[in-house]
């Protein structure tokens, strides 16, 4: 993760950058085409964790004008099986979900306040990312779904488990079940979001939430986030979740599914 002209951790140019001004650490995702989550852009989100401790706050946004996220790099995944055969494969997949499971944990458990400002794709990995945060603001073209039934699998990033923690079996379910997607308007009323702003307002009305919730003080704020989070019954939930998710994975069905997925040349294949 680089802060204004320090090099980045990844090497590679465009895939996030990072400020802290005043205490608030502010990150833009900017991995064309839409911060697909592969091992890259995992690099820079462990970047991000180390560089914690040296802030009060966080914010996460994207540069991308189509969106925030649209998940998993699931054309890397579809290459990997290609290049290597989809058993190879399986393990790799299990080392990433520990790796950005901790990623997410580390943010989701961070005692300091997190905002995520989204819009337009948020979708998957995306939308796993997103509710590690604690504060969610969306501008009114975001989208949001969890599209991972249709390729065979569960959310693996952790995303069921704060789904329900979050919203509840009732919101979950439907998300879920029927891999449609959430305007913003539906997602803030589901409990998914905190506010909803003008296009073009999501990083600023962001930026003041998270900022007075800096100015509360930390150590209630922190003890407040504990008795919202409960991470000790979260424990279980997120490994349920990885070992079900590998458990789907390791079958032909998801192979063949994501060799559809990455032959499309849709514009956006992701949407529902």
């Amino acid at each position: 993760m680089k802060e204004d002209a320090s090099p980045r951790s990844s090497g590679t140019p465009g895939l996030a950058s990072a400020s802290l001004v005043d205490g608030l650490l502010e990150v833009t995702l900017a991995r064309p085409p839409l911060n697909e989550l592969g091992l890259e852009l995992l690099g820079e989100l462990e970047g991000l964790v180390a560089r914690l401790p040296d802030a009060q706050g966080l914010l996460l946004t994207s540069a991308l004008p189509g969106g925030f996220s649209a998940g998993a790099d699931l054309r890397a995944l579809h290459a990997a099986i290609a290049a290597r055969g989809h058993a190879a494969v399986v393990d790799d997949v299990r080392a990433f979900l520990g790796r950005i499971g901790a990623a997410l944990t580390a943010i989701d458990a961070w005692p300091g306040p997190t905002c995520a400002a989204v819009h337009g794709v948020v979708f998957g990995g995306g939308l796993e990312l997103m509710l590690a945060c604690d504060l969610r603001v969306a501008d009114r073209t975001a989208r949001f779904a969890f599209p991972e039934l249709r390729l065979g699998l569960v959310p693996g990033f952790g995303g069921l488990a704060r789904l329900l923690r979050d919203v509840g079996q009732g919101h979950a379910r439907e998300l879920l079940l029927t891999g449609r997607s959430l305007n913003a308007t539906r997602a803030r009323d589901a409990g998914l979001v905190g506010q909803v702003t003008a296009p073009g307002a999501h990083v600023d009305v962001a930026r003041r939430a998270v900022r007075q919730a800096m100015r509360q003080d930390p150590e209630a704020l922190a003890a407040a986030k504990r008795l919202f989070k409960r991470p000790e019954r979260l424990a279980d939930d997120l490994a349920a979740e990885v070992d079900t998710f590998c458990a789907l994975f390791a079958r032909p069905e998801v192979a063949r599914a994501l060799e559809a997925f990455a032959a499309r040349t849709d514009a956006l294949p992701y949407l529902p």
